[in-house]
This record gives C-alpha cells, structure tokens and sequence, in this order.
C-alpha cells in the first residue's frame, strides 16, 4: 500500500510538472509582443485573422487558449505549421524527426556509458594515481569544448580534409546498415564526448565513497579478487547517480542536438525546433517542448523504477516513507 502511495505521488508530482511546462510555454507565446495571427498570416486580411484565432483559442484568454490546446494535443493533435500556400501537420513532421532524434540520443548515451563506466572505474581504483590523473585531465579538456565545436572540428579533418565519414545528411536503416552508422558517428562524438567526462566523473566519485565502505573491507578480507569487488560490489550501489543523470540528460540532449542537428543536416527534433525558432512557427516549438517534456518526464519516471532495482536499498527507503 506504501509502495503505491508512493508511485501515485511520483506520478502526479511528474503530471503536474508538465502541465506546468506547457502551460508556462503557452503564456509566453501569449505574451509575444506582436500578435501570432499577424506572424503566421502575414499577407492575410482582418477576417480570416480572427478565424485562426478562434481556430487555436487565441480568443478565448490565456486558460482558455491553453485548456484548448492542452485538449488538442491529448488527442493527437498537434497543431498546424502555416505557410503563405497552405499548410502542414506538425505532427506529420515530427513523425519523422522523433525516430532520428531518439536514435541519436540513444547511440550517444550508449557510447557515453559504454566508455565512462570502464573509464570511471579504472579511475577510482587508481585514483591519485597516474592513470586516474591521465584520465582526469584529459576528460577534463574535452568537458571544456563545446559541442558544435568538436561538431566542426571533425568535419573539418575528418568529413572534408580525409573524406572518411558524410559531413551532412541522414541515412536510414533501409539505405544500409554501415551507411546509417556512417552519417552517425560525427553527431554521435559531437554530443557524447561532454557526457563521457561527466558521467566518468560522477561515478569515480560514487565509487571512491564506496571503497571506503565495510562491506567492502569484509570482502577483501575473505580474499574475493579486486575485479569481482569492483563490479560486483562497488559498482552497482554506485551507479545509480550515474545511470539517474544519464537519464535526465536524455531531456537535455534535445538542447544540444538542436545546434548539432542543423550542422549535420539530420533533420531530428532539434533541426525541428531550431526551423520553428527561425519561422516563427510559435504553435510547432509549442508542441515541441510539450512532446520534450514528456519525454524528460518519462525519463524521470524509469529512473525512479529502475534505481530500486540498480540498488534495493532505495526501494526500502521508498517503502518506509
């Protein structure tokens, strides 16, 4: 009964943080100091202005705006992206961004993870040492070159001066296998390499507070070898700050992919954004945030489920709350 007060809370408290986010995205395009009918029907007269604003609620106030929209995207309904011929649906475009941004997130955090876990614990059993050193160093140069420019950096060496890898583009799994990965690789690099020296960090920190821990001593003092220590009884307590970040990361990973999305051409949700931004298509970047938000909700919601199994202590302390 504890445990599903528990998740009821979790679940409500995750509903109303994005009904905050959108409501609070709503305000600000209605507080745009020009009025959006006049931004998406520029060219049009005064009637067919006061038809598209009762068409999206802008008639109706704030909370009558957002209540109307808020219905709208529930169902399916996105919106629509204006254009001077006609329009299109934005979730017709989105259909087709998601499934590429959701890939390049996913290949960053599993390269992210794959090098930072082996990286961190090589760290923090050997850290003041050399090695622990060499590689704080080197991930602390790396943390301190922003995205789009290692974005650049390689299409400029790798992508143009060595012809290695396609600078622009997007290719899907039915263009080839290689030939999907090829166009992927640089985006891939361009995020994932920040992460790497965060997440390295946050778990070599993790890892050192528990070395010091009984359990720990007890295990070496019954002879259990270092590997099976480190892994088996140190890493996995430790994890969960690590596995909790790169969770919460994947909202914020739409942040950097909007920049690297347009420098790579690949034409994901960040691509999406920044051609809302540019546009002034308010309605389409509206419904983008909220489809964010609810994935950085989701997110958070499988890091709650998935630390009580990382680590059962969690679970514990969540059933005598």
């Amino acid at each position: 009964m504890q445990k599903l007060s528990f998740w009821l809370q979790r679940v409500s408290q995750l509903l109303v943080v994005l009904l905050l986010v959108t409501f609070g995205v709503s305000l600000l395009i209605r507080i745009i100091p020009v009025d959006l009918a006049t931004i998406v029907m520029p060219v049009a007269d005064e009637t067919q202005r006061a038809a598209f604003r009762a068409s999206i609620g802008l008639d109706k106030g704030p909370i009558g705006y957002y209540l109307q929209w808020l219905g709208n995207f529930v169902h399916g309904d996105l919106g629509n992206i204006y254009y001077s011929g006609g329009t299109e649906t934005v979730s017709g475009h989105l259909i087709k961004a998601m499934p590429r941004s959701l890939l390049l997130m996913s290949y960053t955090q599993i390269f992210a993870l794959g090098v930072a876990i082996p990286l961190g614990v090589l760290s923090a059993y050997r850290a003041g040492r050399r090695a622990d050193r060499v590689i704080s160093n080197t991930l602390f140069i790396f943390s301190s070159i922003p995205g789009f420019a290692i974005g650049l950096i390689l299409i400029i060496i790798v992508g143009t001066k060595f012809e290695w890898l396609p600078t622009l583009g997007y290719a899907t799994f039915s263009e080839g296998i290689w030939e999907h990965f090829k166009h992927m690789i640089m985006p891939v690099l361009s995020l994932s390499l920040g992460l790497i020296a965060q997440y390295t960090r946050l778990l070599r920190a993790d890892m050192i507070a528990s070395l010091r821990e009984d359990y720990v001593t007890m295990a070496m003092s019954k002879g259990l070898s270092d590997r099976r220590i480190l892994w088996r009884h140190v890493f996995r307590p430790s994890s969960v700050t690590l596995f909790t970040s790169a969770a919460l990361s994947m909202g914020g990973l739409i942040g950097g992919a909007i920049v690297i999305e347009s420098i790579f051409a690949t034409y994901g949700v960040g691509f999406e954004i920044f051609a809302a931004i540019g546009g002034r298509q308010y309605i389409m970047l509206q419904s983008c945030v909220a489809v964010i938000a609810l994935f950085y909700v989701f997110f958070n919601l499988v890091v709650d489920i998935g630390s009580g199994f990382v680590d059962p202590r969690t679970r514990d302390r969540r059933a005598n709350a």
